[in-house]
């Protein structure tokens, strides 16, 4: 992954958080949670009771209290001294402090492209659009753009009655700036000014640049909102890539922007703040295009937020991470959150490389001028040089590497790495370079994404770039010609794994399967800033309502998007319920009907790539079966974790729980299976599951298992029958182990119950700790 600026200025912020370097000299910005239980019936409020507290520990609340939580969390964020902690550690009512944490966002076609504008859909669609007025999604990213046309809602109704949210006054930002598509709209950053600058620990960034409101400067955050829930917007495109209608997931759902992320970070107070909010103000739906390092579950501040989101009837969608193609690099892994990993649409930017030879290179591009620097309207063969500079850090396009001199007029190659794609190419243009070609290395094999380049340039995998390397360095005098080939529809294959969508195994609990599915990640069109160009730039003085980026930032809000249908759909199922129909009803081959592949080399993808497959929206709406999970069931799920009853209270929120004596982490009711052979499990392991029905009332089912040589699996019963709606059946299965001592290699298989309207499927990975 490219260095950027951005993960630049998070890295410097985790070594002040980490250093001590906030508000007061010495405080550090802390997370505590409180036992609800012992809060004293005297105080009003729960924000009452936490000033009170720090009062009776000798901490003045006016210099110190950033933020009280009450309706995801019980707690509160505080800048601290270190006196301060032990007094706080000490104290009966407080169940746990931890230290502040910085998060980092994981940075149209979409609709066709899932189906949902299929005629034989359009009915259902159209009903389901209507419904959906009554959900509001919720989306804690970099704020909004509320003047963008995807955020225009004039043919709405009012929101919901239920709808408690307001849009918050602030720099460039009126109240009357939210309408009846963005219904909301608040920003926070407590937390990040305490712990980053020094000055007024409750007041917001003072950079003009940074929009000391909810706007956007950014652009993702818009972006991600409009994915998830725009409204129809004619005629949209990139400088005439990918045009066409653009329109959300679900472009009847409304929309509220909590702003968590600034220029310097996401830190975790201010997004446990914005999650605490959207639950107070009603929405139905939670979409985080963001995440951290995998820690424990009572130490993840977004994990502890979405159980209180979920636990209130909310649907919480996160990104899984651009970590890929590595493995055990998923983020997000709470089984309450649906994980989304990242794939690709069956549409693409071809752009070529053509040498002297006659060869024609493929890549991909999104520059929209002409294919050179001549003034002819024709493409032309140009110098080609590598190595701009004489050194290995010219080879990269580092800024500051390349000789004006060796590069003027010519395209230059660079390889890909370090800096981010697009710097590369404006390194290139301050030196005068006529055009780029940006070379993946081993690092990023085969994986192409588009970009919106400064100057011509084309971006080519491994392979390609090994030629064209391997050319250039022949001597003589290298030639080559970019030229571009505009959009291009039906690509097959696809859908394919981005190479960069983050990957299993999970490695805070091994027995739950992340990430739960893929969903459209690559070079995704949708809203922008109107004040960043499409790079993102400084230098970029080009501006556009719509943007087309990548990264499982972008999945993750068509999963939300989606959700939001089913909701209406269905407004009686829980989250949990919501997320199996996603996730039993996901597919696992291409439009080649073959089996999906990976970006990063072409193998076949497996289950620690996909989760359960790419989302079917169509099929979603009628799963048949449900796996279900209540807020029990997670609780005897955090029990089975061995973690202390704090801890537990810290997630949960409830102080009255017990835990089950016999409750493996693999026995929740999950629509996957992850079964980690141990030594203990004496090769062979039993799960169990409940499915209910809400298909028809008389519905039988037949159990297909799919699996690999190296376990065996019996299912008991084979047989499920359903006589009404709503009714429970439950299913055993045994799992044992026929491979040799010191397996290392992950094996996979599906678990189908089938009758001759539907298919419920359940991906099992297994992995060897033997």
């Amino acid at each position: 992954m490219e260095l950027t600026l951005p993960l630049l200025l998070l890295a410097i912020l985790s070594l002040a958080i980490a250093n001590g370097n906030a508000v007061g000299g010495n405080t550090t910005t802390y997370i505590v949670f409180m036992d609800p239980a012992r809060m004293p019936a005297v105080h009003a409020s729960p924000a009452r009771w936490h000033a009170a507290h720090l009062e009776s520990l000798s901490i003045d609340p006016s210099r110190h209290l950033l933020y009280s939580y009450s309706a995801a969390a019980h707690g509160f964020a505080a800048a601290l001294l270190p006196d301060h902690l032990p007094l706080l550690r000490g104290s009966p009512e407080v169940l746990q402090v931890i230290p502040d944490e910085v998060f980092h966002l994981h940075t149209t076609r979409s609709p066709e492209f899932l189906g949902l504008l299929t005629p034989a859909y359009q009915p259902a669609i159209g009903n389901l659009e209507v419904a959906s007025h009554d959900v509001v999604v919720g989306v804690l990213d970099t704020g909004v753009w509320p003047e963008s046309p995807s955020f225009a809602g004039g043919n709405l109704p009012p929101p919901p009655a239920r709808w408690k949210g307001a849009c918050e006054a602030g720099v460039d930002f009126h109240p009357s700036t939210c309408g009846r598509k963005l219904v909301g709209a608040r920003s926070f950053s407590r937390g990040l000014r305490a712990a980053a600058s020094g000055a007024d620990a409750v007041g917001v960034g003072r950079r003009a640049a940074t929009f000391r409101s909810a706007r956007d400067r950014d652009g993702h955050g818009t972006h991600t909102a409009s994915t998830a829930a725009g409204a129809v917007v004619a005629n949209a495109s990139l400088l005439g890539y990918a045009t066409g209608t653009a329109r959300g997931m679900a472009p009847g759902a409304r929309v509220a922007a909590y702003k968590v992320c600034w220029p310097e970070g996401c830190l975790g107070s201010d997004i446990l703040a914005g999650i605490d909010a959207a639950v107070a103000d009603g929405v139905g739906v939670l979409s985080l295009s963001l995440g951290g390092g995998a820690a424990p579950y009572f130490r993840d501040t977004v994990a502890v937020g979405a159980f209180g989101a979920a636990a209130a009837g909310v649907f919480v969608s996160c990104s899984a991470g651009n970590s890929g193609p590595s493995g055990a690099t998923v983020s997000n892994s709470a089984p309450w959150v649906a994980t989304v990993g990242a794939g690709t649409l069956d549409r693409d930017f071809p752009a070529y490389v053509t040498l002297p030879t006659g060869a024609r290179l493929a890549g991909v591009s999104l520059y929209a001028g002409p294919s050179s620097s001549s003034p002819s309207p024709r493409p032309a063969m140009l110098p080609l040089v590598y190595g701009g500079g004489g050194d290995n850090a010219s080879k990269l396009c580092l800024s500051g590497t390349l000789d004006p001199a060796a590069v003027r007029g010519k395209i230059v190659l660079c390889d890909r790495g370090v800096n981010a794609r697009v710097e590369k190419g404006a390194v290139v243009k301050a030196a005068g370079g006529a055009g780029m070609v940006l070379a993946n290395t081993a690092a990023s094999g085969e994986e192409l994404v588009a970009d919106s380049h400064l100057l011509p340039a084309v971006a080519v995998g491994r392979t390609v770039g090994d030629k064209i390397r391997e050319y250039a360095a022949r001597g003589g005098r290298p030639m080559a010609m970019l030229s571009f080939g505009g959009t291009v529809l039906g690509v097959r294959p696809s859908p394919v794994v981005a190479a960069f969508s983050s990957r299993g195994p999970n490695t805070v609990v091994p027995e739950i399967l992340k990430p739960d599915m893929i969903g459209p990640g690559v070079n995704i069109l949708a809203g922008w800033t109107a004040v960043a160009g499409p790079t993102g730039l400084a230098k970029d003085g080009r501006r556009t309502n719509f943007n087309i980026i990548s990264g499982t930032s972008m999945s993750c809000p068509h999963i939300s998007g989606v959700a939001a249908l089913l909701k209406a759909a269905h407004p009686n199922w829980s989250p949990a319920a919501i997320k199996s129909a996603l996730m039993t009803t996901a597919y696992t081959v291409d439009n080649t009907n073959s089996s999906l592949r990976d970006a990063a080399d072409g193998s076949l993808a497996n289950s620690f790539a996909y989760g359960a497959g790419h989302v079917d929206p169509q099929k979603a709406l009628s799963p048949g079966l449900v796996y279900d999970i209540s807020t029990n069931d997670y609780v005897d799920f955090l029990c089975s974790l061995d973690y202390s009853a704090p801890h537990i209270q810290v997630i949960t929120k409830m102080s009255n729980f017990s835990c089950p004596k016999k409750f493996r982490p693999g026995d929740l009711n999950y629509p996957s299976f992850s079964v980690v052979f141990k030594k203990k499990s004496k090769r062979g392991m039993k799960f169990r599951r409940e499915l209910t029905n809400v298909g028809p009332a008389a519905s039988v089912y037949n159990v297909k298992v799919t699996s690999p040589e190296s376990v065996s699996v019996t299912v008991t019963p084979t047989k499920l029958t359903f006589k009404k709606v709503g009714q429970k059946q439950r299913y055993y299965v045994t799992f044992v182990s026929k491979a040799g001592q010191g397996q290392a290699k992950p094996d996979f298989g599906w678990i189908s119950w089938v009758n001759d309207e539907h298919v419920v499927c359940s991906p099992v990975a297994y992995t060897w700790k033997m």
